[in-house]
């Protein structure tokens, strides 16, 4: 299959994704017909990447100069301190803003090296090559970045387009089911927030997906970043409309914090689970169809997706959950500000809860 292209146009950068299978091997051919020119650049892989890719990618890069660092990639490690390790490297090589940082790995690696790059000297090229399902279709496109802080997620960070995104689903098939599941979670997140005939695709084609069949799997990133990218075009900035791609994320967010980032839940189960509260609140609130409500819920059983908060957390928990979904940076008053569904296809933005309805909310899902 050839690869394909999806060109993103926001105010501050023009780029390419670039999708297909065994890209790393013609890294200098793509960049070339991007007119992407740089005579140094800086490597940054997380240590899980095998030493094959990493051959890969270094053989194919080889007219230019290269230096290679590695990270050890996890939310905890997504810090000042590494981005310093960085930003020390391209200040002792003596690298120009029209050098080169290449990230190599899932959304961490990229949100920290994508942070680090816009820093050096107010910003240098940046190239990102996600590995995982998840960033593929989630972090690499939008120019998000940042750091955590014991405050919260990505509190610190920055508004940073890349160069360049090369997404081979090559690095895939390295990935367990359970990183497969994390992307997976995105990619139900893009359908239920833009488009219903994206949503039936992946009910009918969800077994070919986590197979990563060929072309089932390049549709599915294909048609993900193509929602993400017509949101992110809109509304680089997150003032309005980008804040649909949040569906689920206030809970997502505060699930993961309330568990200190552990292995325990990744970021993608937390969607999941996330986008289960929404739904529930939703209908709660009756503010969903309960056919479109039945429908999702059937879906990630089929899945086998995560769908349950009680298997994660117990009553004494409520309070830590409460106190992360208040500090959302979404929130603009005393209320903690909720992205729902009123139907596949139809968000809605800027919902606004006192805390203790959310509080009752939260205690029946814990009981259920």
């Amino acid at each position: 299959m050839k690869p394909i292209k999806l060109k993103i146009n926001t105010k501050t950068q023009k780029y390419s994704i670039i999708i297909g299978s065994n890209l790393i091997t013609n890294i200098s051919k793509i960049l070339k017909e991007n007119s992407i020119n740089f005579k140094q650049c800086l490597l940054i892989v997380d240590k899980n990447i095998s030493k094959q890719f990493i051959s890969k990618i270094k053989r194919s890069l080889n007219k230019k100069k290269l230096y290679v660092h590695f990270f050890k990639a996890s939310e905890m490690n997504k810090n000042f301190s590494n981005v310093n390790k960085i930003l020390d490297i391209l200040l002792n090589k003596n690298f120009s803003r029209e050098d080169c940082v290449i990230s190599i790995g899932g959304g961490v690696t990229g949100d920290t090296s994508g942070f680090a790059a816009s820093l050096f000297k107010r910003g240098l090229k940046f190239i990102n090559i996600p590995t995982t399902l998840l960033s593929q279709v989630d972090s690499s496109i939008g120019g998000k970045t940042g750091v955590n802080t014991k405050y919260g997620k990505n509190l610190i960070g920055s508004f940073y387009q890349p160069n360049l995104v090369i997404s081979d689903v090559k690095f895939l098939k390295t990935l367990p089911k359970r990183e497969l599941i994390c992307g997976y979670g995105e990619i139900l997140k893009h359908s239920l927030i833009a488009n219903k005939n994206f949503y039936i695709f992946l009910d009918k084609n969800i077994d070919k997906i986590f197979k990563l069949s060929s072309p089932f799997i390049e549709k599915a990133i294909y048609e993900s970043c193509k929602i993400k990218k017509s949101v992110v075009e809109k509304d680089e900035k997150e003032k309005d409309l980008r804040k649909i791609l949040n569906f689920g994320h206030t809970f997502a967010h505060a699930y993961e914090a309330s568990l200190g980032y552990s292995k325990k839940l990744n970021h993608g189960e937390a969607v999941i689970l996330g986008m289960q509260s929404a739904l529930s609140f939703s209908l709660k609130n009756k503010l969903i169809k309960k056919n479109d409500y039945y429908s999702i819920l059937k879906h990630i059983s089929k899945a086998n997706l995560p769908s349950k908060i009680k298997k994660f957390f117990k009553i004494k928990d409520l309070n830590k959950i409460l106190s992360f979904m208040a500090k959302d940076k979404k929130n603009t008053s005393n209320k903690i500000n909720l992205v729902l569904l009123k139907k596949i296809g139809y968000p809605i933005i800027n919902k606004e809860y006192k805390k203790n309805n959310l509080s009752e909310f939260i205690k029946s899902e814990l009981r259920n």
